[in-house]
């Protein structure tokens, strides 16, 4: 196993393991803190089946079976993200944290790419530790006391499921979107120790305890201040890549940027714990 950094702000390209076969303890436990460090990492040209992906991420933890996402038919393990060449929207088109919404928010993604476009398609990351560090002591020391509320309702709910357009069939059971979850803005990360910025344009709804209009300026400076380009990366895909991000420590942004042609990719999501 071979590991490098693959940007100054975040990322490390694994090579030189199968990821087909069943790993070693020393190889799972090596990935396993190569992603703390790093926030996301990186294998390329992997040939996997849908059973050799879930025993692959099944050495991290638990399965999250999504909600809302359409599933790989006969794998409900396994979300789907598809865009058809007719299609005009895409999955994951803004910066976002995995499953923020939940009580126990998922500890990490795995995206594996089946079908890609020809060019585009990209997905960016984002470090939060990076972000984080780069805050005002005084900024951090007010951070450290609050705590963020964070909802599904607002982007799979009833409410919004016909302004859809064409991710319906794609994006489903808004009835199942009544998930609220309250975790504090700064997090510690268990693996690597270090502190990073958890709030995400996505999910998070307001600072908890305050209002819409007392949360708005500052939560609107703190999703600048983290999509600054210092703080990320852009990966580009090729079939046969994967990409394994943490949620506690990264954000990410599907590019829509491929008009008529197809991208498919397969998804599994990892539970996690608690935070704070």
């Amino acid at each position: 196993m071979e590991i490098q950094a693959f940007a100054p702000a975040l990322g490390a390209v694994i090579n030189g393991v199968d990821l087909a076969r069943p790993l070693s303890a020393s190889e799972v436990d090596a990935i396993r803190q190569t992603l703390a460090d790093f926030g996301v990492v990186f294998f390329r040209d992997q040939r996997l089946t849908p059973e050799q992906h879930l025993g692959f991420a099944r050495r991290f933890g638990d399965i999250n079976v999504n909600r809302f996402f359409k599933t790989v038919d006969g794998y409900p393990e396994i979300a789907e993200v598809r865009k058809e060449p007719d299609q005009q929207r895409n999955i994951g088109g803004n910066w976002h944290t995995d499953h923020s919404y939940d009580l126990a928010p998922a500890m990490g993604s795995m995206l594996y790419a089946r079908e890609v476009p020809g060019s585009g398609g990209d997905t960016l990351f984002a470090s939060m530790y990076r972000a984080y560090d780069a805050l005002s002591d005084g900024l951090k020391r007010t951070l450290e006391g609050l705590r963020g509320l964070h909802s599904s309702r607002h982007v799979f709910g009833s409410s919004t499921d016909g302004l859809r357009g064409d991710l319906q069939g794609r994006v489903l059971n808004p009835d199942l979107a009544v998930q609220d979850a309250v975790h504090p803005v700064v997090v510690r990360h268990p693996g690597s120790g270090r502190k990073a910025l958890y709030v995400n344009p996505g999910f998070t709804v307001r600072i908890d305890g305050w209002t819409d209009e007392e949360s708005r300026p500052l939560l609107h400076y703190l999703y600048e201040h983290a999509s600054r380009p210092e703080f990320s990366c852009r990966f580009q895909w090729s079939p046969g890549s994967i990409a394994f991000w943490d949620n506690r420590s990264t954000w990410h942004y599907a590019l829509n940027d491929y008009p008529g042609q197809r991208r498919l990719m397969h998804r599994i999501t990892i539970e996690g714990v608690p935070l704070g």
